[in-house]
């Protein structure tokens, strides 16, 4: 039983590891998303100031040329981040589901245990039960 135990600990460190995994992921995604926005926010004021949003033109502000590179980088970044989101939560739904295996074991163990438990102590008492009945006959 205790190595069940231990499994089972171990099964849960391995589940809740993931979960921080996957909220650590969620969090850097949404941050590149973030940064992104400020950027087009960035990009569109520039654009504004001189007047030119054509990103051919020659007089296009390099300030936002480079903004949009950065802007694009975090999407891509994000994008590639969103394909491990998606591997990362696989492999918490793997987890749980062998956690949960190992619990439904543990369970059907105790139920099992407890079972036999309140058999012999029935029989205790049928034992004490009967003594008490042959002293009584006396």
């Amino acid at each position: 039983m205790k190595s069940r135990e231990s499994l089972i600990r171990l099964k849960q460190f391995q589940v809740d590891e993931r979960r921080r995994q996957v909220s650590q992921i969620e969090s850097m995604v949404d941050e590149f998303k973030r940064m992104a926005r400020e950027l087009d926010d960035q990009i569109a004021s520039e654009q504004k100031r001189v007047g030119i949003t054509d990103e051919t033109h020659f007089a296009y502000p390099t300030f936002a040329k480079a903004a949009a590179q950065r802007r694009d980088n975090l999407l891509n970044s994000a994008e590639e981040l969103n394909e491990q989101l998606e591997n990362a939560r696989e492999e918490l739904r793997e987890a749980l589901e062998e956690l949960k295996k190992f619990e439904l074991l543990e369970e059907r163990d105790q139920i099992r245990e407890r079972g036999e438990r309140e058999a012999r102590e029935q029989d205790e008492l049928d034992e004490i039960a009967g003594r008490r009945r042959a002293h009584t006959v006396r």
